[in-house]
């Protein structure tokens, strides 16, 4: 269960440090924030996972390479949400 609780408290986080890059911020609340890092995660994993060697949240939330891989994936993931919104990457 702690594992679960750590893996949405950093997918947060991550979520939120990459809707500042991003200059989403403002249009994010923290729901989305949650959801843009979880999956941004998973995204980052599937794409980034076998050249870093990333984990995932849920299992190693505070290795480098799962922050990195997780970080990358999530602003990736608001890259594709802004070109198919706005017609542009930001």
């Amino acid at each position: 269960m702690i594992d679960f609780i750590i893996a949405i408290v950093m997918g947060g986080v991550i979520g939120w440090i990459a809707s500042i890059v991003m200059r989403t911020d403002a249009q994010q609340g923290i729901f989305l924030n949650i959801i843009v890092g979880c999956i941004g995660s998973i995204l980052g994993r599937l794409l980034f996972g076998g050249l870093l060697g990333g984990g995932h949240l849920r299992g190693d939330a505070f290795d480098w390479r799962t922050l990195v891989t997780a970080f990358v994936g999530a602003i990736l993931l608001l890259a594709i949400v802004n070109l198919i919104r706005r017609g542009k990457v930001r």
